[in-house]
């Protein structure tokens, strides 16, 4: 594996692959590392680690894929587990905290609550054959952070966060004995900015982006592609509170699902999304004239 990864440093920064060039460029990066990658054009150590973590990591194809979806009796969940029946999925796992609301033909139901370790744990033993895992399940408590209920700011990081982890600790070993496969968390666009009566989701999705981007370096050796999918306001139709545009959840999940099949590894689904990961490099004061 360390060797196919290597190779990938070589190819994808431009060295010559023709005949004979391909052992070589191997052996020169594994002895020679960082400076095997300034030769072949890659001068900056961060990219040179990305190139030899994840990009060697190869694609997710649907088609055929075993798929777990948790939160999928409803919104995001229920129309991602219908398009990837559609896209060839041989079976897909839908999973709730209340089982009798999934109401898709075709799917096998599971009971699961991510916040509870013992669900995890026997919904993981029930479906040993998983080569997706699409961590769905969320909640919004409209808590904020100084003035807000702590239960409720401490139940937004079980869901996104400590939820989350659990099922990738749980699926790991699964997906790596089922060949890698891969994982995609969905996130939000509030990973990147705060809102009034939202900053305690916007620091539990702004942990699971990064608990994305930490899991998607551990499990590249064991060759399992992270994704992580970031969109804005989708009509889920449980968004009775707002009366701003909101995006067309199956537009949303076909969105999703092309992202993954292109191996992409942030999937940016909508203009809101993109705009709030280009604030993270602009002044606080733009994007936050309230707080200038």
């Amino acid at each position: 594996m360390q060797q196919a990864l290597l190779l990938v440093v070589a190819q994808r920064a431009g060295a010559d692959p023709g005949p004979g060039s391909q052992v070589a460029d191997v052996d020169h990066v594994a002895s020679s590392g960082f400076p095997a990658c300034l030769d072949v054009g890659v001068n900056s150590y961060r990219r040179c680690f990305e190139i030899a973590y994840y990009v060697g990591v190869a694609p997710m194809d649907v088609k055929n894929s075993v798929a777990l979806v948790t939160g999928a009796n409803r919104g995001l969940g229920r129309h991602l587990a219908q398009q990837l029946l559609e896209r060839g999925a041989a079976k897909v796992y839908a999973t709730a905290r209340r089982p009798e609301l999934v109401d898709l033909p075709g799917v096998e139901v599971l009971r699961l609550d991510i916040t509870e370790p013992e669900s995890v744990a026997q919904a993981a033993a029930a479906a040993q054959d998983v080569t997706l895992l699409v961590n769905n399940a969320g909640i919004t408590t409209f808590a904020d952070l100084v003035t807000g209920d702590k239960a409720a700011i401490r139940l937004e990081l079980e869901t996104a966060f400590w939820g989350t982890l659990e099922m990738v600790r749980a699926f790991a070993p699964i997906l790596e004995a089922n060949g890698g496969g891969a994982i995609v968390n969905l996130n939000s666009a509030m990973s990147w900015v705060a809102a009034d009566r939202a900053n305690a989701y916007h620091v539990a999705k702004a942990a699971q982006w990064a608990l994305t981007g930490g899991v998607r370096l551990e499990l590249a050796p064991q060759n399992t592609r992270v994704a992580g999918v970031y969109l804005g306001m989708t009509d889920t139709g449980h968004q009775q509170w707002w009366d701003g545009p909101m995006g067309d959840p199956a537009v949303a999940v076909r969105t999703m699902l092309d992202g993954l099949e292109a191996d992409q590894l942030e999937i940016i689904v909508d203009d809101l999304a993109a705009g709030a990961k280009a604030a993270l490099s602009a002044d606080p004061r733009d994007f936050y004239p309230a707080a200038a």
